[in-house]
């Protein structure tokens, strides 16, 4: 059995190296390094992909969530709703542009935020909720769009981790992850299910107005070069990155239905065992449905519900099989973000996930044979 690792980039990569190396050649031949024709090539790729009329490359995710709210005009002293059990990039951008976060528990089930505790949390102030699709779902957006609508507020969907996944609306509507709110960030960190060899990032939207925007915001303010009308950063995706993004797109789909197809073994292995809590789908299928597209796993997240998560975690290391726990501290117990409005009772959620959450290797290249050992070790220890 070869080596498990928590994402197997290395083996991903010798699938399509001739096309990514003949690419990367190219952009070194032709030193077109930044906003050059693979740039432009994987944007309107990417819109195609999506369905949306404007994806905006960038830098890095915490970039695109920044300049989204950028983009929306929010004012230092705006309240900006978001899920307390989540990466801190996502509050990182509101406390930098002087917004106040605000942070509400999620679902004990999908992990996603809790709309009830969103509109608990709106006061004058609020002008924008920011749910993250988290470990690879879609929140729930029939509820947050229309809390959206309902108190004037932007929503801003915080896309990193599930690009691919979709959204099915209660009328029946369907549409892809980070093409439903005003605007969507995403980012092509190299973990991700869409990952470059570096860092990379986007911002969605449907938004003619706001799409110019955010164009100049990306480039130093500048719409014509140093003619700078808007206030700017630089932030932009390089040649190689997109070039890099360009091969892997077209296999996003093969991508994310290897990942199912994993997160299904682990679940027939794991179905029954009163320790252990499986992924729950906002579906209901819990990942087993082979035409289901509603979860691309970007994680595949148990919860250990016996009290034994950090015995497993070391288990797990002994046997040479890497974990993760995403995330062992809740955003409101972070130094950075403490505030004497939040009450420990008002995260009950949370506060019992970060105890209970392990992340098993979930990527395009595990086999049977490294699943049945991770399984049959989670299992022999339980």
């Amino acid at each position: 059995m070869k080596k498990i690792q928590m994402v197997d980039l290395t083996g991903q990569y010798e699938d399509i190296r001739e096309e990514v190396n003949k690419s990367i050649q190219q952009v070194m031949e032709t030193a077109a390094f930044i906003n050059g024709p693979e740039v432009h090539g994987f944007q309107k790729e990417l819109e195609d992909y999506l369905g949306v009329k404007h994806v905006i490359p960038c830098a890095n995710g915490t970039d695109a969530l920044q300049i989204a709210m950028m983009g929306l005009g929010l004012k230092p002293g705006d309240e900006v709703i978001t899920a307390d059990f989540t990466f801190a990039a996502t509050v990182e951008v509101i406390a930098l542009l002087g917004l106040t976060p605000v942070l509400v528990d999620v679902d004990a089930e999908t992990f996603n935020i809790n709309p009830e505790a969103v509109r608990k949390a709106i006061t004058p102030k609020t002008k924008a909720i920011v749910p993250v699709h988290l470990f690879g779902q879609c929140a729930p957006m029939d509820e947050l769009l229309a809390i959206a609508e309902e108190n004037g507020l932007f929503l801003i969907e915080d896309n990193a981790q599930a690009i691919g996944a979709t959204h099915t609306f209660k009328d029946g509507s369907k549409k892809m992850a980070g093409t439903m709110g005003h605007v969507a960030a995403t980012s092509f960190f190299p973990s991700k299910n869409l990952g470059c060899y570096g860092d990379g990032g986007a911002i969605f939207t449907n938004d003619d107005d706001l799409a110019h925007f955010i164009r100049g915001i990306v480039n130093h303010g500048m719409y014509e070069r140093y003619h700078h009308d808007v206030i700017g950063v630089n932030s932009r995706l390089d040649s190689i990155q997109a070039a890099v993004l360009r091969a892997k797109l077209p296999r996003l789909d093969d991508y994310c239905s290897r990942r199912r197809e994993a997160a299904r073994k682990y679940n027939k292995a794991f179905k029954g065992n009163s320790a252990l809590i499986l992924p729950k789908t906002v579906n209901n299928c819990d990942g087993i449905c082979p035409t289901c597209d509603c979860h691309v796993f970007h994680q595949y997240t148990l919860r250990i519900t016996n009290g034994k998560r950090d015995a497993l975690a070391a288990h797990l290391s002994e046997k040479g099989i890497p974990f993760g726990i995403y995330y062992p501290i809740p955003l409101h117990r972070q130094k950075a973000y403490t505030d004497p409005r939040y009450r420990e009772a008002d995260f009950p959620v949370t506060n019992q996930l970060v105890k209970e959450v392990i992340s098993l290797p979930m990527h395009t290249e595990l086999d049977d044979d490294q699943i049945e050992f991770i399984t049959a070790t989670v299992l022999n220890f339980i």
